[in-house]
């Protein structure tokens, strides 16, 4: 019996006043779980639950207060229970960013995608809540992030054994990353933007879900997320263009004062290290936790870090790392794997 469900349960209908159809809505990358909140004659509701000795809902409930209150289209925050870690939060619906870029026509991606560097903007200019500092993307996490690659990826998934110089190199590579991303100007930072924390709503800008990691730092971190997204992959064309809208947008906040080419530069650079990070949570996903179906999304996410390791020389060694050791075992893990579940939530790195 699931206890902790018909204790969410029993909670939100005291809470509500009124007896609840839940139906599970999504998976996650945490211990976090969804319900939907069916009741009659009302609008359906959303459920958190958060275990408390895993979650901590204390940074969600005071970003969805004070991101709610500057415009940000984060759920309504109905009733919390830190205690034991529920939340009631009003409903997006189903309708997420993903599977509509990937039927949309051409200028409706763009679209899409303007809107939702619109609401990015709102997020990176907003202040902190009065009740919660935001953390600092410092050196230690980026670190610890790329990390994931050396540890889950390549030693344990991967059961590669580097020589001293092989992660001499990776050490190297990692320093590199993290002294152009803390050389950005820092504003806040999602850390999970992109299509599958995106919702379409009655509004033009976009639903925003996922947001209790959000800290302070790299002012192309979000972008590289959104532009670069793990789970769909765009032309070259299209992502300059917004990227180069987005640089503009940026300026005329007083963001920053780069150039197109330094601008470029930091989003390429950051988003090695973002990918670096996001690969070592696909494959940790499938150790730890048997969710297996992020294996497929482990190649196109290393394939972005060879093709953008190629254009700066400072990568170099690194790049062909990737090329001569790495991906002939990843290729080995794609066959060895054929046969997992691709099934996957729509849970997030």
């Amino acid at each position: 019996m699931d206890f902790r469900l018909a204790r969410l349960t029993q909670w939100a209908e005291q809470v509500l006043h009124a007896p609840v159809m839940v139906t599970p809505v999504s998976g996650d990358a945490s211990f976090r779980r969804y319900f939907r909140l069916a009741r009659h004659d009302a609008p359906a509701l959303i459920a958190m639950d958060a275990p408390p000795d895993k979650e901590d809902c204390r940074p969600f409930v005071a970003l969805a207060r004070h991101w709610h209150a500057q415009g940000i289209h984060v759920p309504a925050l109905i009733a919390k229970d830190l205690s034991q870690g529920f939340l009631i939060l009003d409903d997006f619906g189903d309708d997420l960013y993903l599977p509509r870029l990937q039927q949309a026509a051409p200028d409706d991606v763009l679209t899409l995608y303007r809107h939702a560097l619109t609401m990015l903007l709102r997020i990176q200019t907003c202040d902190e809540p009065p009740d919660y500092s935001l953390p600092v993307y410092d050196e230690a996490l980026l670190w610890r992030e790329m990390e994931l690659f050396r540890d889950w990826l390549t030693g344990q998934k991967l059961a590669l054994t580097l020589t001293a110089q092989e992660h001499e190199l990776l050490n190297e590579t990692w320093q590199f990353l993290i002294h152009h991303a803390l050389a950005q100007p820092s504003v806040t930072v999602h850390r999970d933007y992109h299509s599958r924390n995106l919702m379409i709503t009655p509004d033009t800008l976009p639903g925003v879900l996922d947001f209790q990691d959000a800290v302070c730092g790299p002012l192309t971190y979000d972008l590289v997320s959104l532009l670069r997204d793990c789970y769909i992959t765009w032309p070259d064309e299209l992502v300059n263009t917004l990227l180069e809208e987005f640089w503009q947008a940026t300026a005329d906040k007083n963001l920053h004062t780069a150039s197109l080419t330094e601008f470029t530069r930091w989003f390429d650079l950051m988003g090695i290290q973002r990918h670096l990070k996001a690969a070592g949570i696909f494959a940790r996903l499938s150790i730890r936790d048997g969710k297996h179906g992020y294996l497929a999304d482990i190649p196109s996410t290393v394939n972005y870090i060879v093709r953008i390791s190629q254009r700066y020389p400072e990568l170099a060694a690194f790049s062909q790392w990737l090329s001569t050791r790495f991906l002939p075992a990843l290729s080995q893990l794609g066959e060895s794997h054929s046969n997992e579940s691709s099934t996957t939530s729509t849970a997030t790195v």
